[in-house]
């Protein structure tokens, strides 16, 4: 059984990419090392997806859901960050009511940094697939106000990134992929 966390690295015109979506990815591979550091073992298998051709098509999620998708239900939850990792608020999610009340419960761990927020849908070009298909999503909500400010421009670059806000989106992604990874069941469908 899998708990997918992923983003994709989407600099195919101008600029690095540094923030859409190199942050995705990156608070994608933090979540998975900071787990690893922890010494947690969680009871699903935690995978890390780093997509590429977002931007042409998802051909890159595409190919990964055609080469998965007859262990579609052995996905417990596909995630996926791609609007940059400003300020977090919570989570998108589609699923389940029943799926829905439990994610609910979950992002109460997250209290203590005041992101506990769960939205009613989970959005994402690489996560879609399998969302279409029943697997339950989720998705990064952060401050994205000054997201199109960097958003496939010059400007999108290291310096972008606040490394506090990315340790807040990271704690998020962390939080969220271990107790889902960790449960005793997967998520209702």
């Amino acid at each position: 059984q899998v708990v997918l966390v992923s983003g994709h690295l989407d600099s195919w015109d101008v600029g690095q990419g540094a923030m859409d979506d190199g942050g995705g990815a990156f608070i994608s591979w933090e979540a998975l090392s900071l787990i690893k550091d922890l010494g947690l073992r969680p009871k699903r298998t935690l995978r890390l997806v780093l997509w590429t051709g977002e931007e042409q098509g998802g051909v890159g999620a595409q190919q990964y859901y055609q080469l998965h998708k007859e262990n579609i239900s052995n996905f417990d939850i596909v995630m996926e960050s791609d609007e940059g990792t400003f300020k977090p608020s919570g989570l998108g999610f589609s699923g389940s009511a029943e799926a829905r009340d439990i994610v609910r419960e979950i992002m109460t761990l997250l209290q203590p940094i005041n992101v506990t927020d769960v939205y009613d849908t989970a959005d994402g070009t690489d996560i879609s697939y399998w969302m279409r298909d029943g697997v339950p999503g989720a998705s990064l909500h952060n401050d994205i106000s000054k997201y199109f400010w960097f958003h496939h421009s010059q400007g999108d670059t290291m310096t972008v990134q606040d490394p506090n806000q990315m340790n807040l989106c990271a704690a998020v992604w962390t939080v969220v992929s271990y107790v889902i990874a960790d449960m005793e069941d997967m998520l209702p469908r």
